[in-house]
């Protein structure tokens, strides 16, 4: 069924015709039908909280505040800082940690209006493509409660398809945010390396990393990338840009667009999912965008290799802060060693452990030539060739090579979950931006396409999307 998007409930609240706070109730009233089937947040703040909030934002419109995000709710992945609710990266080893301080991602929100509702579930530190591997509980598709919504970022994802947000935050590496967008019918988009600011982000993998903005339409997903773009001094791989305007681009021209389709992007895809994105192509060559199926990244066979050998080794350069010392969940031991193993042992889940140790090995005396240097020198390989593809044209490919999995279907096998990214990773490895949307349904399910820019190319890609969006009419479809 079609939702009401953020940007038409912004404009209720902008003209008096709805309050913050009559708002809030709604989007209440979605949470109490869906949230105990889906599970979707690790914690929702106390309703008089929330409403109290509402209350403040009503009050500064009425004092003539501009607020650009003036009453929109908006649930915030639980690997982003946030001094006023929990903060675990969906790990035991977390639980219980509050931080001092919100991420700027945070600041932002709250400065442009924005009312935050709780922080939602992911695998364990992002290492996961399910949100099965929380360390709480798992998420469903509120499309099939026995499929996932896709991963890390999957509780975002899910909230945002059953109505429990407006507008979310996610953060992807590898994909995190738009294999969810692709499962759910949401859209996704993982911003240009450094465009938004990682002050506040729990870790996985410094250099592939970024908060991103998730919603059910592309302009929903623009309006919340230009309110938390922007440089920001307390974070050293900040772009020295000023905030981004994407509101004003124009009506989209299916002439001014070219789009190539590299063959390893899509012919590895199961049927349903080659056949849905190929007919949308087609419509949209019909209305007169060129697309070229000629295209070609060699590298892209290595993406999945390289991609894994980058993340695990600095995920176990991040990971070892974690030691009964720093933060409220610990083991103690008579002594530091033992601590450290008792702590790690029970607030780690199988797959972070897994992670750490393939990452270690990676980096260790011996291993380090053969695999992480070599799978730096592969990463420039990669990004010069996305980064020529990307000069003259969108290149476009599938999210996921298959539908949602049912639970359970392939977390037994880490090979089989680790080649569900095996699309995504390289818009990470490359450091573009890369926008995810629902290209059609297959069995009700839904089925994503990917379109990736060169950097800094937010503004075409928003465009393309919103042309997509009045070609497929799925624009702010929701369970």
């Amino acid at each position: 069924m079609k939702a009401r998007t953020a940007a038409s409930v912004l404009s209720e609240v902008l003209s008096g015709s709805k309050t913050p706070e009559e708002h809030v109730m709604e989007v209440y009233e979605a949470i109490e039908r869906w949230e105990p089937k889906v599970k979707g947040f690790i914690t929702l703040l106390d309703r008089d909280v929330v409403i109290k909030r509402a209350k403040e934002v009503e009050r500064e419109l009425r004092e003539g505040r501009k607020l650009p995000l003036a009453g929109l709710v908006v649930a915030v992945k639980d690997n982003i800082s946030t001094s006023f609710a929990p903060t675990t990266a969906g790990s035991r080893i977390l639980s219980g940690y509050v931080p001092p301080f919100n991420a700027t991602v945070v600041e932002r929100l709250l400065e442009a209006g924005a009312i935050i509702i709780g922080k939602t579930n992911m695998d364990e530190f992002a290492m996961g493509s399910t949100t099965e591997l929380s360390g709480f509980w798992p998420t469903r598709n509120p499309w099939d409660l026995d499929r996932v919504p896709g991963g890390s970022s999957g509780g975002s994802a899910a909230a945002l398809a059953y109505g429990g947000a407006d507008l979310a935050l996610g953060s992807d590496t590898g994909g995190s945010v738009r294999l969810p967008a692709a499962y759910t019918g949401t859209v996704g988009l993982k911003p240009t390396y450094g465009l938004v600011s990682r002050y506040g982000l729990i870790p996985y993998a410094n250099s592939l990393e970024q908060i991103s903005p998730m919603a059910r339409s592309v302009r929903d997903v623009a309006l919340l990338l230009e309110v938390i773009a922007g440089h920001d001094p307390r974070d050293a791989t900040s772009l020295t840009i000023d905030r981004i305007s994407l509101s004003s681009t124009p009506s989209p021209n299916p002439k001014d667009f070219r789009i190539c389709v590299p063959h390893e992007m899509i012919d590895g895809s199961d049927a349903p999912v080659r056949g849905t994105i190929i007919k949308l192509l087609d419509r949209l060559q019909s209305e007169g965008v060129e697309v070229n199926y000629d295209a070609s990244l060699p590298s892209a066979a290595d993406a999945l290799p390289i991609y894994y050998t980058i993340a695990l080794a600095e995920a176990a350069s991040n990971l070892a802060r974690y030691d009964g010392k720093l933060y409220p969940f610990a083991e103690l031991r008579p002594n530091y060693t033992e601590t450290v193993t008792a702590t790690r042992a029970r607030g780690f889940g199988r797959e972070v452990k897994r992670r750490i140790v393939l990452g270690v090995m990676a980096l260790s005396e011996g291993y380090r030539d053969e695999f992480y240097v070599a799978a730096a020198k592969g990463r420039r390989l990669l990004r010069d060739e996305v980064l020529r593809l990307t000069r003259n044209c969108v290149v476009a490919g599938s999210v996921s090579p298959t539908l949602p999995p049912r639970i359970g279907e392939r977390i037994t096998d880490p090979l089989k979950l680790y080649a569900l990214d095996v699309y995504t990773v390289i818009a990470n490895l490359a450091g573009v931006p890369s926008l995810a949307m629902p290209a059609g349904f297959y069995s009700d399910l839904p089925v994503g396409v990917q379109f990736m820019g060169g950097p800094l190319e937010e503004a075409k890609l928003v465009a393309l999307g919103e042309l997509v969006e009045s070609v497929t009419g799925l624009g702010g479809v929701m369970a």
